[in-house]
């Protein structure tokens, strides 16, 4: 016999519903501060209206998809190969689009966020080291975002790197401060600083020129990305760097911001509307992944410059190459701009995977100058030791950590939402499941084939 149970954390949010094949009832809601605060009208709302009320936790996921992780990758692969990569990012695009459905379903259905659900399903021998692996996921984030906000404010400034580094920490302020002005404010300055770098983007590939038929055509798959041994380990870079594990768990927890109803046709709802602002986010991310590669490929490899993988090399050819002193600070504007937009959703994942596999609430400005702290020190001793050159070698080694942990997130979140047990009618229909088992596999052998590629030479 199934059981619905409701029940009052604290005054104003409600208890999620459970089933008895959770074992046990989800009583601290994810994200307890901002839970449900976000009204999404009812029954005599226009669905427009309603559609509206979910935009927000899409773009806070898609910042992931542009962080100075996927700089390094998707400037290196359009130096070195022009557009033919551009399949893969689009390849990466829809794994994230699948898998960020799967984090909205499991989020409306069961009321837990990923951490959550692996705390309640496997024993602690089981999701102790998944926690611990989400934890360096998170960290290996931030050290990227750390670099590359240094960076930014490097070319912008010409802050030394050492003391950008300890700057990046003062960030904790900003988003406390926002928090307290509601998760709406979060979410306006997520897009406001995409949009910025999305504009910017549009102006350098003004510039650059490319020639638009030979992009159009590097989004068709190309067999040589698997005959050509450092194609296929940029590919694997640029997957790695997209598919993030951290955006599992973020995108689980903020789902539950909107305050839908709890009966089955206003989840039905919440559901396909919160997929549809994750999609079409999604989608806006690619157009700026993309251009990061296009601006590469139109900017480098049609001059022969091959070997663009440094972010502040790339800075100071731009001018040169494209006649115009504007575009190297248009590149180092978006790149602060993507550097402070993933610390922001960083530090919630951080927050959601802490919460939920172990259950320990600490204050978010804590939380915060932890992880940053863990970040900084890596980032600081690479500088000291091999100066800005090694920044780059750090930021791909990042993304190594990054596609390691994937396949822990990845599994358990298809498991979860295949099951009808725990799902109940909103269980993950079988071709999406298929799917998604699919993407799970192909991540797994790719990465195997990665880090062996790391580990081997």
């Amino acid at each position: 016999m199934r059981r619905v149970l409701f029940g009052v954390v604290k005054p104003g949010v409600p208890r999620v519903m459970t089933t008895n094949a959770w074992r046990q009832e989800s009583e601290t809601p994810s994200l307890s501060e901002v839970f449900r605060t976000i009204a999404v009208g009812n029954g005599g709302t226009s669905r427009f209206r309603r559609f509206l009320a979910f935009i927000g936790p899409g773009y806070l996921v898609a910042v992931g998809y542009m962080d100075p992780g996927n700089w390094a990758t998707s400037l290196a692969g359009g130096a070195a190969f022009g557009y033919t990569l551009l399949f893969v990012a689009l390849l990466s695009n829809i794994m994230a689009i699948l898998l960020q459905s799967l984090c909205a379903r499991l989020a409306v259905a069961s009321g837990r966020d990923l951490a959550q659900a692996c705390r309640d399903a496997f024993p602690k021998w089981m999701s102790i080291p998944l926690w611990i692996f989400a934890e360096l996921a998170i960290i290996a984030t931030d050290l990227a975002e750390v670099i590359g906000t240094a960076i930014g404010l490097n070319l912008l400034f010409g802050i030394p790197l050492e003391i950008g580094i300890f700057i990046t920490a003062a960030d904790v302020f900003l988003i406390l401060w926002l928090q307290n002005k509601g998760f709406r404010w979060i979410e306006a300055l997520i897009i406001s600083l995409m949009a910025l770098i999305a504009a910017c983007f549009v102006v350098l590939i003004a510039q650059a020129d490319p020639v638009w038929g030979e992009v159009i055509a590097g989004f068709a798959p190309s067999r040589e990305i698997f005959n050509n041994p450092t194609m296929l380990y940029l590919a694997l870079g640029i997957i790695g760097a997209t598919v993030m594990p951290h955006n599992l768990y973020l995108h689980s927890g903020i789902v539950q911001t909107r305050a839908f109803g709890l009966d089955l046709p206003s989840k039905r709802e919440a559901l396909r509307l919160a997929t549809w602002d994750s999609t079409i986010a999604l989608m806006f991310a690619l157009t700026i992944n993309a251009s990061i590669l296009i601006l590469a490929a139109a900017a480098f490899y049609t001059v022969g410059q091959n070997d663009v993988a440094e972010i502040d090399k790339a800075h100071l050819l731009l001018e040169p190459l494209l006649g115009s002193s504007l575009a190297p600070v248009l590149f180092g504007v978006a790149l602060l701009c993507a550097g402070l937009n993933s610390t922001v959703t960083a530090t919630m994942a951080g927050q959601i995977v802490m919460e939920g596999f172990i259950n320990l609430r600490i204050a978010p400005w804590a939380r915060r100058l932890i992880t940053r702290g863990l970040a900084i020190i890596p980032a600081i001793f690479v500088i000291l030791l091999y100066g800005s050159g090694g920044v780059g070698e750090l930021l791909i080694l990042s993304q190594v950590v990054l596609s390691f942990q994937l396949p822990f997130a990845i599994v358990p979140l298809v498991m979860f939402t295949a099951s009808r047990a725990k799902m109940g009618e909103l269980v993950a229909p079988r071709w999406l499941t298929g799917l998604c088992w699919l993407i799970a596999a192909l991540i797994i052998v790719l990465n195997v084939n990665l880090l062996s590629t790391v580990l081997l030479g």
